[in-house]
């Protein structure tokens, strides 16, 4: 699907747990820029260390297709007679509330009127560096299309023999599974597929393919004070298997972030590696039907979007458990406690950073792709704000409840024979 790009997310990319910081009181230059490096990575997807024998037992929301739809889809409706003629599209916005944790809303996507939206943040009490792991599932009810966020892995690696000696691989250190490095497709291969598509039948891999574009969209290099350096590779798949029947095709893609920190032991200078899977999204449809609904997951894609209080609230909590070096929140309690001492104040460099997470998934669903995008920005009259809706419609018409409607007739009135208060949206200039 030369239009699906990743937007994977500017919602949801929380950060590799880095090494734990020297028994001091205070964290010295590199641990610090480390520590920085990392949150300024953070939002969106969940992560969640998976496989790991040593860690606790994560459960987050496995797409469960045990009963795959072949029926149309509803994105789209065919009206005639009336002042509404011809077809129309319709959009609804759906939340996350984080009730568990921060207590504000995590994140928010624009999905079809009538599909269906799952979403969850649990929160891992012995994990400091990604306390927080989260995914989203969004789907046709009547039909077979399906988009999924999955959570964010985390890995580490080291070539230093003590450590190798004290974490095997199949170990955690600090939250993070134990295990060499992978690229995108061997990971998407190796831990994804036996993962989220464990149900499946027939299984096939039909292509594989590196993204050094999408690479280019990351800030990667060595710091030449510390001699941190960070990299990225991008890459997808496309398979094909069959669900209680029924073919499908599925693209799955994945990003392999690193980031490798030089230290000193008394085996001279080794190196960690912190790597892990982001960007994780998955796009299927029944055989054939896939490309063609390419315009309504892009949608999708392009509207999820993690709220900037609640990853304010997230990037001092990290922050805080890294400085502090608790290696294991207690309880709820702990957790509320802490961040009770968080301020609702956005600082400049945390606005930043949302902003230019925002600036970056804009490059990753703009510049990774074949075509030209079909997405629009229009004026949301109620809000005061800007949203991405697809491109090539008329009439476009949003209301309180956060809902949207796109018609093809430039008659086209959501008003006629409806209780709502529909409001006229103009496209954006800015």
């Amino acid at each position: 699907m030369n239009n699906i790009l990743t937007n994977l997310f500017h919602a949801m990319d929380f950060p590799p747990p880095p090494p734990p910081p020297p028994p001091t009181s205070k964290i010295n230059k590199k641990n610090l820029i480390i520590v920085i490096a990392l949150v300024a990575i953070i939002l969106a997807v969940p992560i969640v260390y998976l496989l790991s024998s040593n860690g606790p037992s994560n459960n987050p929301i496995l797409p469960s297709p045990t009963q795959i739809s072949t029926g149309p889809s509803p994105s789209s409706t065919n009206t005639s007679g009336g002042a509404n003629t011809g077809s129309y599209v319709k959009y609804k916005t759906e939340s996350y509330i984080d009730t568990e944790g921060i207590g504000t809303t995590a994140f928010s996507v624009l999905i079809p009127i009538d599909w269906k939206f799952q979403g969850r943040i649990n929160w891992v009490f012995d994990n400091p560096t990604m306390p927080a792991t989260a995914t989203i599932k969004v789907w046709n009810p009547t039909s077979s299309e399906e988009f999924n966020i999955f959570p964010n892995q985390a890995f580490f690696w080291t070539d230093n023999p003590l450590i190798q000696q004290t974490n095997p691989p199949g170990s955690t250190y600090f939250g993070a599974l134990v295990q060499s490095p992978l690229g995108p497709i061997e990971a998407l291969e190796q831990i994804i597929l036996p993962t989220y598509r464990a149900d499946v039948d027939n299984m096939q891999i039909i292509n594989e393919q590196t993204l050094p574009e999408l690479d280019q969209l990351f800030n990667t290099g060595t710091d030449p004070t510390t001699g941190v350096s960070s990299s990225a590779e991008s890459g997808k798949i496309r398979v094909e298997y069959t669900i209680n029947g029924v073919q499908m095709e599925d693209e799955l893609y994945c990003v392999i972030q690193s980031l490798k920190i030089p230290g000193q032991s008394i085996y001279g200078t080794t190196t960690s590696n912190n790597w892990y899977m982001s960007y994780l999204a998955s796009f299927r449809a029944e055989k054939g039907k896939l490309d063609q609904e390419s315009k309504v997951f892009q949608t999708i894609a392009f509207s999820v979007q993690t709220d900037k209080n609640w990853l304010n609230k997230y990037n001092q909590l990290v922050l805080y458990l890294i400085q502090n070096q608790i290696k294991q929140i207690q309880s709820v309690g702990q957790l509320s406690q802490i961040l009770s001492q968080t301020s609702n104040e956005i600082s400049e460099q945390n606005l930043k950073d949302w902003e230019q997470r925002q600036d970056t998934n804009d490059g990753l669903v703009r510049d990774f792709c074949n075509q030209i995008l079909e997405i629009q920005p229009y004026n949301n009259p109620i809000t005061g704000t800007t949203v991405d809706l697809p491109a090539g419609y008329t009439s476009v018409w949003t209301n309180s409840l956060g809902e949207y409607v796109l018609g093809e007739s430039s008659s086209f009135n959501p008003n006629i024979g409806s209780n709502l208060n529909w409001q006229p949206m103009t496209i954006s200039t800015g």
